[in-house]
């Protein structure tokens, strides 16, 4: 069995974990610390959110700056269009930014985008199935 960390660098600790929390996250205290959490998504997928000092461990270069350019889209599902909604209602509400606006695909897809806040963009999509 795979599981899958996505790693980002964040400027606060306790800011993120507040954020994420107010979206309904948990996080696994065995792999965090004073400088990281593991939030937890699903039961194999998690996002290690490290502050930058602790983030430079890890890389050969410099940190993006997610509020200037792009260095991924972290997409996950959503099982209806209500939990895309009011996700995107708990994410503005907790000091995140709308990213993008609802995009309604009649009868194949809606989803939503924000930005948390350290700029990183979450986007969160139902999928109907065709057929």
């Amino acid at each position: 069995m795979r599981m899958i960390f996505v790693n980002l660098p964040i400027k606060n600790l306790a800011a993120s974990k507040a954020f994420f929390g107010a979206l309904g996250f948990s996080f696994n205290p065995d792999f965090s610390d004073d400088k990281t959490t593991c939030m937890i998504i699903e039961e194999n997928i998690f996002a290690m959110l490290m502050e930058e000092d602790r983030f430079k461990d890890f890389i050969n270069n410099g940190i993006s700056d997610a509020t200037k350019s792009q260095e991924v889209l972290i997409a996950l599902s959503a099982a209806s269009k209500e939990e895309v909604d009011e996700t995107l209602a708990k994410a503005l509400a907790a000091g995140g930014k709308e990213w993008k606006p609802i995009q309604n695909y009649e009868g194949f897809m809606y989803g939503c985008s924000f930005q948390d806040i350290d700029g990183h963009v979450w986007e969160l999509v139902h999928m109907i199935p065709q057929g």
